[in-house]
């Protein structure tokens, strides 16, 4: 299978937090395991844009330009000829839009959630304001970020670049098989978070499992640009 969807993912939001690996037993996929950074099990809330979207080539009405919220964690799957490719797992998707819900679960097998949603940017002066909104049961969760207008480029071998630098995907199918894709895009650039406001019911949203999270300050706070990407190169392992 080639390449299924092309967009931009514009102005990322990454809150990226600690957790206990045991958390996340029950959600590792077939052939893969947790892929660690400083010896820490991360998972990160990423909130962003999808800009120009096209599934196979063609623009859908109405779903072009969209938000989207995950929670996600990070794996490395070793192939049998040695290569190592590192990846992330989506605990859940939020969408504005039902069709991109129905397409991502049926074909990636994904859990996607959709909830209405929306989102700012506001530029003055120096300053880049961020914030992105979803809803559940009318209980508004929102994240805002102020970050200086200047972009800086990834460190290799820094938190950013193990928090973005994850090329793959990987959806759990059963205790047997696995669905991998490949995501493509280059290096991002990011900006410096000079604040963050975070108002997140995250057992309303994600569940009881990680309702510690409301309580939890995330290691880092993260604004990258984004760019161009694709998606494709679906294949199950199992």
């Amino acid at each position: 299978m080639g390449i299924f969807l092309k967009a931009e993912w514009r102005k990322l939001v990454l809150l990226n937090y600690e957790v206990d690996p045991a958390v996340l037993q029950r959600y590792i996929p077939f052939g893969t395991e947790l892929d660690l950074w400083d010896n820490k099990c991360y998972v990160s809330l990423v909130a962003f844009m999808f800009v120009n979207t096209k599934v196979k080539g063609v623009k859908i009405p109405f779903h072009i330009n969209f938000e989207e919220a995950n929670l996600r964690f990070y794996v490395k799957h070793k192939t049998a000829s040695g290569e190592v490719k590192r990846g992330v797992v989506f605990i859940k998707e939020i969408v504005p839009k039902p069709i991109i819900t129905m397409v991502a679960n049926t074909i990636y097998k994904e859990h996607y959630q959709t909830l209405a949603m929306n989102h700012n940017w506001e530029e003055k002066e120096s300053l880049l304001n961020v914030e992105y909104c979803w809803y559940v049961d009318n209980v508004e969760n929102s994240i805002l970020v102020e970050t200086n207008n200047q972009q800086i480029s990834i460190l290799s071998n820094s938190e950013e670049g193990f928090i973005t630098e994850h090329y793959w995907g990987y959806t759990k199918i059963n205790a047997n098989k696995t669905v991998e894709y490949e995501v493509k895009h280059p290096s991002w650039q990011v900006y410096k978070v000079e604040k963050a406001l975070i108002s997140v019911d995250f057992k309303l949203t994600y569940g009881n499992e990680f309702e510690f999270l409301n309580h939890q300050q995330p290691l880092s706070v993260m604004l990258a640009e984004g760019s161009e990407i694709s998606v494709g190169n679906k294949q199950v392992i199992s």
